[in-house]
């Protein structure tokens, strides 16, 4: 496993993070690494479009269809 350091962390943040952690039964180190983990595990915007780009939308609702709902969830 890698260390990694984080300098320059406001006070309050760190404060937030230990009390988080405690709250879970982990350490800081502990609750930071997995917190780390989820968040590179969340694929970036730029992922989310292209995955958007390719997905087949010919089964989908048509735009008529959408402001029909919209307009009935106004009513």
């Amino acid at each position: 496993m890698t260390t990694l350091y984080i300098r320059d962390v406001p006070e309050e943040v760190v404060e937030t993070l230990k009390e988080r952690a405690a709250a879970e039964g982990r350490s800081l180190s502990a609750y930071v690494a997995m917190e780390l983990a989820t968040i590179a595990a969340r694929p970036t915007n730029a992922e989310i479009v292209e995955r958007l780009r390719h997905r087949d939308r010919s089964t989908g609702p048509t735009a008529a269809a959408i402001v029909a709902a919209v307009d009935a969830g106004r009513r």
